[in-house]
């Protein structure tokens, strides 16, 4: 497995349309912290940016050694609103934005049942490109539990449509996040987020759900051993042959460069990680 730095921590949790660091600084972060990509998010680029200014950030990266793990085009898509699944409906500029970035994975959003046709329609032609699609296991959309998710999944019918496993989200829906669930999404893995979090009924954070109503919670630091079991996803990850990316998706709770750096060092001391490349600095 491979770690990847989300474009998320330099976001704020519940403003992910502005960036508190340019691509620079992030591929600083995730040159010296050891990463082998970044995550590129629409606070960086996307779909809106101009040619100039996507062929200078893929130059950027290519500079420094840093492959893009995934795209998330816009901003609808993260901030999972009515208009995420909007992308489905028009793929291509993603796709061309993914292939300038030499990018193979982008994130999608599902939210209502008409969706599910047109996420078949855009699997297909991103099957031309050589570009698979994912969605992450998220609250208010189609894969907040693990059950529907995969019978979602199956209706697509696609073979480069997938899942991006994330435990946190898991768990807020109350789903199980360990091995019976990374086994049984297995086959459908394309990428791997991580973020931390600790329930709490009396929590700072809280978040909508569309099978259990609100959630209350604590957002902690990927290394704070009171919140999600990373050892043993990382060692089921390994059992079911996951070999893809992991990537830090932590909204930030210190700066950047603390999350990014600490993060890795953390994730790095409790799985055995593909070296990180001698790189210029």
């Amino acid at each position: 497995m491979k770690l990847s730095l989300s474009a998320r921590v330099g976001e704020q949790f519940f403003n992910k349309r502005v960036a508190a660091l340019t691509l620079s600084e992030l591929a600083d972060i995730a040159v010296t912290s050891g990463y082998h990509a970044v995550c590129m998010r629409a606070s960086q680029v996307g779909v809106h940016s101009s040619r100039e200014q996507i062929a200078e950030a893929a130059a950027l990266l290519r500079r420094r050694g840093l492959a893009v793990s995934m795209i998330t085009g816009d901003f609808a898509i993260p901030e999972n609103s009515d208009e995420g699944p909007a992308a489905l409906r028009a793929i291509t500029p993603f796709l061309d934005l993914a292939e300038a970035f030499e990018c193979k994975l982008i994130r999608v959003a599902l939210r209502v049942e008409e969706d599910i046709e047109w996420a078949r329609r855009a699997s297909l032609e991103a099957r031309e490109r050589n570009i698979r699609l994912v969605h992450q296991c998220h609250n208010r959309s189609l894969f907040e539990q693990v059950e529907p998710m995969l019978r979602v999944v199956e209706r697509i019918g696609c073979d480069n449509f997938g899942i991006t496993y994330e435990p946190a989200n898991l768990e807020l829906c109350g789903e199980s996040y360990g091995a019976d669930t990374i086994t049984r999404l297995a086959p459908h893995i394309f990428n791997v987020y991580l973020q931390n979090q600790r329930l709490d009924p009396a929590g700072p954070s809280v978040i909508n759900t569309w099978c259990r109503g609100p959630i209350r919670f604590e957002q902690i630091p990927l290394w704070d051993a009171r919140g999600i079991n990373f050892p043993a996803v990382l060692a089921q990850l390994a059992a079911v042959g996951y070999h893809g990316y992991v990537t830090v998706h932590q909204a930030g709770l210190n700066t950047p460069a603390i999350d990014g750096s600490e993060s890795a060092r953390y994730l790095r001391s409790i799985h055995g990680f593909a070296p990180a490349m001698e790189r210029p600095v």
